[in-house]
């Protein structure tokens, strides 16, 4: 090929090269031209000017797609249905716990009654009336402790505040309020304060007889089957031990406990801690003394033995460990030290240990009637077979005050 021919296929080529790169740049001009008059996106209301709260948003929206954030958050929800496993579980174990309870009541109840057949001793009225038609529910249940040589105190009581005859099958019929004097039987069984016991029950029917031996020392075993026997023949709210020297007032009693009728294992009373007395020979000595420690120390907390109410949940628990439950030589420390370690709610209400009048007399004439009177220097009422009724008189609650009451 000639120069001339190669000179003017390489013009050729080049000027075929630039026509393309200024149709290239035409091209785009004219499509940027087109797009901008044609493609006006219409800017939206709102999204001008981004507010406080949308800002949040947005931060809320950034902090979502952080990992650590949302580790954080699954760490939350899992620890929340954690506590809501362990609630309901807690609940679940709760009722539970409720029904166990319910069936050792019960357990205790037919154990109680069983041994009282094998050991030979009478179903009472009411035990007969539970067998055959299935228990009805008392409000209390209130144990009068009385000896063999206290006939004089119990009719004292019999002609104060509790009701006889027609009255206590009301009592017990419409204000679910059982009354008994609690004695167990002389060291001779059948003998002469047997019987004089036996022809004074079948007089006034006001007697709950234990298997048991009477005696001053014994008091705390006393205490112990008081209870066992109790909730066995009766299925009440609380179970009260009272002295038969001591004036009370039922209505006020009735009104006292049924504010802690909701709450388990309640053990009620004028709350004491007394010293532990070592000294021989002195009243109240207490042989075990040692265990409370260095000499000169007190008890623990616990109820005086005057007058005193536990739940029912308690009596059933003593009834069911009675056999190794241990006793001390005063039968007010004995059952204070049985709840020691158990999860009980003691409770001190001074209005069941008022003194006599006047003390009894102001506190109810300022709206207060006590529950229970008594001389602190006698563990009871001082000659309480003579006074009672001058105490009745003047603290006594009155006669309506039970009829009307409500529990």
């Amino acid at each position: 090929m000639s120069l001339k021919s190669r000179g003017e296929q390489s013009s050729r080529s080049v000027i075929s090269q630039k026509w393309v790169l200024l149709l290239c740049l035409g091209s785009f001009c004219a499509g940027m031209f087109f797009t901008n008059r044609m493609w006006t996106v219409p800017e939206p209301k709102g999204i001008g000017r981004t507010t406080a709260t949308e800002a949040e948003k947005l931060k809320l929206v950034s902090e979502g797609c952080n990992p650590r954030i949302l580790q954080e958050k699954d760490v939350v929800r899992e620890s929340k249905g954690f506590f809501g496993e362990v609630y309901r579980t807690h609940n679940s174990i709760q009722t539970l716990d409720k029904t166990i309870s319910n069936l050792e009541m019960e357990l205790a109840a037919a154990r109680a009654a069983h041994e009282s057949i094998r050991s030979g001793s009478p179903l009472s009225e009411n035990a007969e009336k539970t067998e055959a038609f299935g228990k009805k529910r008392y409000l209390m249940v209130v144990g009068i402790n009385t000896a063999f040589s206290s006939r004089k105190r119990r009719d004292s009581v019999r002609a104060t505040w509790m009701p006889q005859g027609e009255k206590r099958k009301k009592l017990e019929e419409e204000k679910g309020i059982i009354i008994r004097f609690v004695i167990g039987h002389s060291a001779t069984s059948g003998g002469i304060l047997d019987r004089a016991i036996e022809a004074e029950d079948r007089k006034h029917g006001d007697f709950l007889r234990l298997d048991h031996v009477e005696g001053y020392l014994e008091l705390s075993a006393k205490t112990k089957i008081y209870f066992a026997t109790a909730v066995a023949l009766w299925d009440a709210d609380f179970y009260v031990k009272v002295d038969d020297d001591v004036h009370v007032n039922i209505a006020t009693l009735g009104d006292t406990l049924v504010r802690h009728r909701a709450k388990p294992r309640v053990y009620i009373g004028c709350m004491k801690s007394g010293p532990v007395l070592a000294q021989r020979g002195v009243r109240y000595h207490e042989p075990e003394y040692w265990k409370f420690g260095e000499y000169g120390n007190k008890y623990f907390r616990h109820a005086t033995g005057q007058l005193y109410a536990i739940s029912k949940d308690l009596a059933t628990y003593i009834s069911i460990n009675q056999h190794v439950l241990h006793r001390y030589a005063n039968e007010d420390v004995t059952l204070g030290s049985w709840f020691i370690g158990l999860d009980v709610k003691h409770i001190d209400d001074r209005r069941l240990c008022c003194g006599t009048p006047p003390d009894c007399e102001w506190k109810a004439q300022a709206g207060n009637v006590c529950v229970a009177s008594f001389d602190w220097s006698c563990s009871g009422i001082c000659k309480s077979a003579e006074r009672i009724k001058e105490v009745h008189r003047r603290c006594g609650e009155g006669e309506n005050a039970l009829w009307s009451a409500t529990f």
